[in-house]
C-alpha cells in the first residue's frame, strides 16, 4: 500500500512566522493556490486514492478538501483523527517561532547542557514541556506515542479495507517526527514545505520511507495552472 503524506498548505500563521501547534489559522490565497497545484499534479499522474485521512485541525481539513477536489478524488472515505495534529507548544502556541526556537529553548539548553551539540527531537519536546506555563504541552512519550498510534491505525485500517493508495494530510513537525520514528538512523528531516509530499510504503504493520518532502506534484500542478492561464488570455 502506498501512502502520500502531505503537509497542509501555507496558513496565516505560517506566513508571519508564528508557532501554530494546536492553534489554527486558515490557508492564505497563496496557500490555497499551492494546494490546488498539488491536487492538479496528482491528477496529472492518474493517481486514484482509496482512503483519505487528516488531523482534525481546520488547516488540514481545508487542505484535504482542495486536494480531493483537484485530484479528481472527491467522494472517497475520509476520516479525521486528532492524534496526527501538530506538536502542542503549550503556552507558546500562537507565539513567534523565533521567540521559542531561537530564544527560550537555546537558553534552556545552555543552562542545562553546555556542550552546544544539536538537540534530539526528544530533548526539544521535553524542553517545551518544561517551559510551558499553561500545562498544555505533551511529554515526549505522549507526543511520540500518539503520532505512531494515529498513523499506524490509519494504515492498518486502510490495508484491511484493501486500499492501494492512501492520502494523509498532517503537519510539518508531526510528519518529520513520524519519519524519524520509523527510520531513526537518519534523524528528523527539517524544512518540509507546505504542500510537500512524503511517500511511504506500508505492508503488514511496517512503514518504509520512499521519499521525503517532494515538491514534484506542486511543480507539475503549477505548470498546468500556468498553461491554463495562458490559454485564457
Amino acid at each position: 500500500m502506498k501512502i502520500y503524506l502531505i503537509r497542509h498548505g501555507k496558513t496565516m500563521f505560517n506566513t508571519i512566522g508564528r508557532a501554530q501547534g494546536w492553534s489554527d489559522t486558515p490557508l492564505t490565497k497563496e496557500g490555497q493556490a499551492g494546494i490546488t497545484a498539488v491536487g492538479l499534479g496528482i491528477a496529472s499522474k492518474g493517481i486514484k486514492f482509496d482512503r483519505a485521512y487528516s488531523s482534525d485541525s481546520g488547516r488540514t481539513i481545508q487542505t484535504m478538501n482542495l486536494i480531493l477536489k483537484h485530484s479528481d478524488n472527491d467522494g472517497i472515505p475520509y476520516k479525521m483523527d486528532w492524534r496526527i495534529r501538530e506538536w502542542c507548544f503549550g503556552s507558546f502556541d500562537g507565539g513567534y517561532d523565533g521567540d521559542l526556537f531561537e530564544g527560550v529553548l537555546p537558553r534552556i539548553f545552555a543552562e542545562t547542557n553546555a556542550d552546544r551539540k544539536p538537540k534530539s527531537t526528544a530533548e526539544i519536546a521535553r524542553a517545551i514541556y518544561e517551559v510551558d506555563t499553561a500545562g498544555w504541552a505533551e511529554t515526549w512519550e505522549e507526543l511520540s506515542g500518539r503520532i505512531i498510534d494515529g498513523f499506524s491505525e490509519m494504515a492498518k485500517e486502510a490495508e484491511e479495507a484493501g486500499a492501494e493508495n492512501v492520502v494523509i494530510v498532517s503537519h510539518g513537525m508531526t510528519i518529520s517526527t513520524f519519519v524519524e520514528l520509523i527510520r531513526p538512523e537518519e534523524g528528523r528531516p527539517h524544512g518540509l514545505e507546505n504542500g510537500s509530499v512524503t511517500e511511504l510504503d506500508y505492508q503488514a504493520g511496517k512503514f518504509t520511507v520512499k521519499e521525503v518532502g517532494s515538491l514534484v506534484y506542486r511543480h507539475l500542478g503549477r505548470e498546468i495552472m500556468e498553461d491554463k492561464r495562458k490559454l485564457a488570455l
